[in-house]
């Protein structure tokens, strides 16, 4: 595929990432007597990687997130030099769904953009468990290690390669699960980035975290990614 259409996969996929599963928090949630909860936002950002890696994977590999991109060229997956453009239609993707989130939480009247948030991320006070920094970044780096093992592992062999998107995206629900309650979940600079442009204040101050974190634990993945795994498409 021409990177311009890679470019337009990666940008709608990552709106479709940020706008379902950050949108299952602000939206669904709290929702009076039926909210979703934990579970249900965890389930929110599995089934979008499952439904986008379906619909765009052929078309870019549905990346959705820097730390992918930055992992599979460290593991000689992807050409580096087209990480900067995969990584800005991420960018560009997570802040149209959060500006959307904002445009459609407003319409309700109780919406308080400072008090309810968009599904930021955090640590100390910003955190939902009150979990701090070293906490929260050991989390993050762990989290987003075993991510990236497991898709470079699901994508290594042809006999598991239809089932990859399926396996990728309950990694990412048990990811959720697992650490919600300590950072809010980013695994992923740009689902973190697209509501910290929007929210401001203290998402911003503590973005970097959730850029240097998970970018870590990318580059460790793909290095073990490339003891561990071979690749049949090569």
């Amino acid at each position: 595929m021409n990177i311009g259409k890679r470019f337009t996969a990666e940008w709608l996929g990552t709106f479709w990432l940020v706008f379902g599963g950050c949108g299952a928090a602000v939206f669904a949630a709290a929702f009076p007597n039926v909210g979703i909860g934990l579970l249900g936002v965890s389930l929110a950002f599995g089934l979008t990687v499952v439904t986008m890696a379906y619909a765009i994977g052929p078309v870019s590999g549905c990346h959705l997130n820097p730390a992918v991109t930055v992992g599979l060229a460290v593991a000689g997956r992807f050409p580096v030099a087209e990480a900067p453009l995969y990584i800005l239609a991420q960018l560009l993707g997570a802040i149209c769904a959060a500006g959307t989130l904002l445009y459609l939480a407003s319409a309700n009247p109780g919406f308080d953009l400072m008090a309810n948030g968009l599904a930021t991320n955090g640590y100390g006070a910003a955190s939902p468990g009150g979990y701090g920094l070293r906490a929260v970044v050991t989390t993050e780096t762990l989290m987003t290690a075993f991510f990236l093992i497991i898709i470079i592992g699901a994508t290594s062999y042809r006999r598991t390669r239809a089932a990859a998107p399926v396996a990728i995206g309950l990694a990412l629900t048990l990811i959720h699960l697992i650490s919600i309650p300590i950072s809010n979940t980013s695994v992923n600079p740009a689902r973190s980035t697209g509501p910290a442009i929007i929210v401001g204040g203290v998402a911003i101050q503590q973005l970097w975290v959730f850029w240097v974190a998970p970018i870590c634990g990318a580059i460790l993945a793909g290095l073990l990614g490339r003891l561990l795994f071979v690749n049949e498409a090569d």
